[in-house]
């Protein structure tokens, strides 16, 4: 048996989810083409919500994540920035350099979540574009 035998086959990423995550990319350019870098990351959590509202998707912010241990709900603090549909989470930063560790507290998110997409968005760049990244379970 091989290494890839050993992994377990995913099923792919629905449209539907990919659509969600392109119109969040999408709306998250609008803010930074808009606004720019140097803001404080509540800002541009208000400003991505209200962009994604506009485009008709349900926004939670600020929404609690427990831990669940040996079925014990444990309140530990974990926030996700954005629930997007029910189905993607959106994790935002604005700082000099995203960090290994910004990439795992977002694949937590994820495990703890069950969701399967998520995107890690520092708006603390000059292009934007160098700071999106897309996280798969």
């Amino acid at each position: 048996m091989n290494h890839q035998d050993t992994k377990t086959q995913r099923k792919p990423i629905s449209e539907e989810l990919d659509r969600v995550a392109a119109q969040v990319v999408d709306a998250a350019f609008q803010v930074h083409s808009t606004l720019g870098p140097g803001l404080l990351e509540s800002v541009y959590e208000v400003c991505l919500e209200h962009e994604l509202t506009k485009r008709g998707l349900s926004v939670e912010k600020q929404v609690p994540l427990p831990v669940v241990y040996d079925n014990i709900y444990i309140e530990a603090g974990f926030r996700l920035d954005l629930l997007v549909d029910r189905c993607l989470i959106v994790e935002l930063k604005a700082v000099e350099v995203l960090l290994p560790v910004h990439t795992a507290q977002l694949l937590t998110y994820l495990k703890l979540s069950r969701c399967r997409l998520g995107l890690l968005i520092n708006f603390n760049v000059p292009l934007i574009k160098d700071g999106i990244k897309r996280l798969v379970l």
